[in-house]
């Protein structure tokens, strides 16, 4: 018997198929403002973003630090920037990549990744640290700076998947009151939610795909994605195929 716990494309098969079948109680409504490829990072991105950011909140009171610009961060400063965050700072390796949050106007402020971020970030909201950071890039050195860059009483989660960290509990997060909390995926309660947000905001997540591939080139994008050069990477069918570049 079919597990109904199951993901989609990771315990079950046919993430990377013509069709596949699915039950009736896992699907949400798209609406007609919202593109397929709107729809497909719902459940994946956005809708893990939209979890974690529902965990510590952010409003126009916070100053917020991503960590990690790829598809996952990308989304994390676009739903900030709607829940009316007061700025947004980005740390990314990839030149690429910040460049894109530039562009897009998702960041006021992004960094190269470097030793001398903590103290960038500090410098950058006047010496106090930022209220919220979002860790979306489970390197161990960003995951520290996330930590150390956020100011007493802040709160931090946690979203890019594996790695390690390092920190020194009593000065990065006793003394001044911080919480870290940990997040994982969604439920499709928050992805409705999710999506009626989505078209109040006029929030298009397929505003950060750079790069789209029919499935028979499937894995030319996951070697572009693998590369990091790049934004959100679409495997589309043929109507999506041909939208315009953004």
């Amino acid at each position: 018997m079919r597990n109904s716990g199951a993901a989609y494309g990771w315990q079950r098969d046919g993430g990377m198929a013509d069709y596949m079948i699915a039950e009736e109680k896992d699907l949400i409504a798209l609406p007609g403002e919202l593109s397929y490829a709107d729809g497909a990072q719902v459940a994946c991105g956005f809708g893990t973003v939209y979890e974690g950011i529902e965990k510590i909140g952010v409003d126009g009171n916070h100053a917020v630090l991503i960590t990690g610009l790829g598809p996952v961060g990308l989304a994390a400063a676009a739903i900030s920037r709607k829940l009316g965050a007061q700025k947004i700072i980005g740390v990314d390796i990839v030149n690429e990549r910040l460049k894109l949050a530039r562009e897009l106007r998702l960041c006021d402020d992004t960094l190269v990744s470097s030793p001398d971020n903590v103290a960038q970030i500090k410098q950058l909201t006047g010496g106090y640290g930022v209220e919220r950071a979002i860790e979306c890039s489970a390197n161990a050195a960003a995951r520290t700076v996330a930590v150390r860059t956020t100011r007493k009483w802040g709160k931090i989660v946690f979203i890019g998947e594996g790695g390690t960290v390092e920190l020194n509990p009593s000065p990065d997060m006793i003394h001044d009151q911080k919480t870290i909390y940990g997040s994982w995926v969604t439920s499709t309660w928050l992805m409705e939610e999710l999506v009626e947000r989505l078209v109040r905001w006029n929030l298009h997540p397929a505003d950060i795909i750079t790069h789209r591939f029919p499935l028979e080139r499937a894995a030319d994008a996951y070697a572009l994605m693998a590369s990091g050069k790049c934004g959100k990477v679409a495997v589309c069918a043929d109507e999506e195929l041909n939208l315009p570049k953004r």
